[in-house]
């Protein structure tokens, strides 16, 4: 099964927040810092109609959620 991938920067809170998120569910992901990848970057900034939002959460159906909060996250995860 594809894992999650989490596009994000090491320095962003929000980032953080959705890999404890993540962790405390025991659910799998890719970790894409976006400031080390620029093709990763630009995926970001594409996804997001110019800005570079992070975390930009992309789920293994295609779905994706930027910034979510914990509450979308977990209902998200809920749902996979």
């Amino acid at each position: 099964m594809e894992q999650i991938k989490v596009y994000g920067t090491k320095w962003c809170p929000d980032c953080l927040r959705a890999k404890q998120v993540l962790g405390r569910h025991n659910i799998p992901f890719t970790w894409i810092d976006i400031e080390n990848d620029e093709q990763a970057m630009e995926y970001v900034v594409k996804v997001n109609n110019g800005n570079q939002s992070v975390p930009t959460i992309v789920f293994p159906d295609g779905s994706v959620l930027v910034e979510p909060g914990n509450a979308e996250l977990e209902k998200k995860l809920a749902a996979i």
